[in-house]
């Protein structure tokens, strides 16, 4: 018995580093739609995040919404956790090309830990 819980929320998010907006929400959903998030997260190899509140809150953005101000705290501690995964630093001021897109972790919630 390996297998984990699934996420009844997962929320996908894009940060072009040197794109001048905040973060955006590229996909959420519940469900199927859920477990399609954090699969296709997992075959690329983009760090997952478990945050109930936090996914409950991005949840209710529009896709190809920037992430509103209020949780700009929030995420900005997801983009912590994604690059120390990915053992990078975050960008500079002016990042390298190959750093310009930040693959932010899908975050997902369920009632016990993955």
């Amino acid at each position: 018995m390996n297998e984990r819980p699934k996420p009844p929320i997962a929320v996908a998010l894009h940060y072009n580093v040197n794109g001048g907006g905040a973060p955006r929400v590229v996909a959420k959903g519940g469900g199927q739609i859920a477990e399609k998030i954090v699969e296709t997260a997992r075959e690329h190899n983009v760090p997952l995040q478990e945050d109930a509140a936090l996914a409950g809150a991005l949840s209710k953005l529009d896709i190809g919404r920037e992430i509103p101000k209020e949780l700009y705290v929030a995420v900005a501690h997801v983009l912590a956790f994604a690059w120390s995964v990915a053992g990078k630093s975050p960008p500079a001021s002016s990042p390298r090309p190959e750093e310009q897109t930040a693959r932010l972790p899908a975050l997902g919630y369920s009632s016990s830990k993955w």
